[in-house]
């Protein structure tokens, strides 16, 4: 389905962008929700993320955003309170199996409900908040206390002869974020993986509200600290959307320089990892002097290891001279020639290769029907990458090009990685080669009207996505940001099936998916 072939009926148009990515916003009726659902899913798109709101006039509304055909569509449904005082929308969770956990996040959050949805436990309230208390209501400050008083979760049980119940986590040892790991085994062999999160839960959409919309860029830079130009980015777009803001076309360039730094960063780091966990310890050290190689010009030449607070509304906080171009170019030469060197050690090593291959597939048909985005989705067969899809000028001038494989296993997620890093790398050179000279930034005007604005990046794990609403006083009414760990979180459950739990370290890694950025 494409955005301009959209039928009208029950929608109206709120604002549109045309420069890519391209972008609707609009307002719907209860009907228009479902059928712009259903005409989303029979053409192919994705459901991005589902939030809820309580306008400052006591008003209530669910927003869907979508990836289709030539862009994104973001759809904003009004609700009548209940005598309750919350509100009820049409369930999406039979059209799109991601929706599950999105809406029983939005019922956590604002009490509005999914009416119809098969599945209502709780996500992000673990039984430490009362039944009647949504921290994104007007009525809530977001800033109460209350007496711990955590609730048992109802996970699915599996029973027969020989099956056994391991339970992992909440907490893990070593610098590990918190996230709960029920799995149903006979022997050594998994039958069921069940997850469970929210322990992570920060308040940051609520801290939203409080900030000056010239200053979310920091707060969204730190929603996921190996992500930070992929948010900060995504919401920079959104503001400036909102705001009518247009930054320099060489601010747009140091954008995407800093975004493909960030990918290569994380890239690295992870491709140790995934050696580490298969007992090839050589591949952890090699890629880890790569990855701090790399982190220690970040801060030369950005001022920061992990590039917080490079951009900015309105573009960039810091230019990028000769001998630092230089200095990039001449890294980018010689990581490239260890990471292929490296390459061939992975690929030749047996040892390696048996625990990868076959191990934690995802075929491309699951992949599919989950909504899997990203790197994951690419190694299941997908093409998707906003990157080469919609892409803001640079990519589609220096001609980005799709990365993908086909066998959804822990071997064509390790090979992807690969690849990547060589496109990024040869990104990174077109990028300084063609950089256009010019301002690096301009002054977003903060007094316009209220509006909305939404922005769409392709992080190193998948496409970030901001909308956010702004009040016209410089403020934020609301801010909404979704990390694509929302949609591959599941995929680790369908991908475990069959494995044995020992498998389980590596099978999470070769996905590294975010728990912080998951539990807003």
């Amino acid at each position: 389905m494409r955005i301009d072939a959209l039928h009208m009926r029950g929608l109206t148009r709120l604002t549109a962008f045309d420069e890519a990515p391209a972008m609707l916003v609009a307002q719907v009726d209860a009907a228009a929700w479902l059928r712009i659902a259903t005409e989303v899913d029979e053409s192919g798109g994705r459901l991005i993320s589902i939030w809820g709101a309580e306008a400052r006039d006591g008003t209530l509304a669910v927003s869907a955003a979508y990836a289709v055909e030539d862009g994104l569509l973001w759809v904003r449904l009004p609700l009548e309170k209940t005598s309750a005082g919350t509100g009820e929308y049409p369930d999406l969770a039979a059209l799109f199996p991601c929706a599950v956990r999105m809406q029983r996040t939005v019922h956590d959050l604002t009490g509005l409900r999914a009416c119809g949805a098969h599945d209502t436990r709780p996500w992000l309230n673990h039984g430490n908040w009362p039944a009647d208390y949504f921290p994104l209501r007007q009525s809530a400050s977001g800033t109460e206390r209350f007496e711990s008083n955590e609730a048992d979760y109802a996970f699915t049980r599996v029973e027969g002869e020989g099956v056994h119940e391991i339970a992992v986590g909440p907490i893990h040892a070593g610098t590990i974020e918190p996230g709960h790991f029920r799995f149903s085994v006979v022997g050594e062999k998994v039958l069921r993986l069940e997850e469970r999160f929210g322990y992570a839960h920060r308040g940051i959409e609520r801290l939203f509200e409080r900030t000056p919309a010239l200053a979310g860029h920091r707060v969204a830079a730190r929603i996921a600290g190996d992500s930070s130009i992929a948010f900060a980015w995504a919401y920079c777009m959104a503001l400036e959307r909102a705001l009518g803001t247009t930054i320099p076309a060489r601010a747009q360039w140091l954008r995407a320089l800093l975004l493909e730094r960030e990918r290569v960063a994380n890239h690295l780091g992870d491709l140790g990892a995934l050696g580490n966990d298969a007992g090839f310890a050589f591949g952890l050290a090699q890629f880890s002097r790569m990855k701090e190689d790399w982190l220690r010009l970040n801060e030369r030449v950005f001022g920061h290891r992990y590039l917080f607070d490079a951009i900015e509304p309105g573009g960039l906080a810091r230019d990028l001279d000769l001998q630092h171009a230089s200095a990039i170019l001449t890294q980018c030469e010689r990581i490239g020639h260890e990471v292929r060197s490296m390459r061939r050690i992975y690929d030749d090593h047996a040892g390696l290769q048996d625990r990868f291959a076959k191990t934690g597939t995802l075929t491309p048909a699951v992949a599919a029907r989950l909504g899997v985005c990203g790197l994951a989705a690419r190694a299941s067969g997908a093409t998707m990458d906003l990157r080469v899809d919609h892409g803001p000028t640079p990519y589609r001038e220096i001609g980005a090009r799709h990365a993908s494989d086909e066998r959804g296993d822990v071997a064509a997620r390790v090979a992807l990685r690969f690849r990547e890093v060589d496109e990024s790398l040869a990104q990174i050179r077109a990028i300084i080669a063609g950089l256009p000279p010019g301002d690096i930034a301009v002054q977003p005007d903060t007094g316009r009207p209220p509006s909305y604005g939404a922005g769409w990046i392709e992080g190193w794990r998948g496409d970030v996505f901001v909308a956010l609403e702004t009040t016209g006083d410089g403020m934020l009414a609301r801010c909404h940001c979704h990390d694509p760990s929302w949609q591959n979180w599941p995929s680790i459950e369908v991908a475990m099936i069959g494995n044995i739990v020992a498998d389980f370290p590596l099978i999470n890694k070769s996905f590294n998916l975010c728990y912080a950025g998951h539990d807003l």
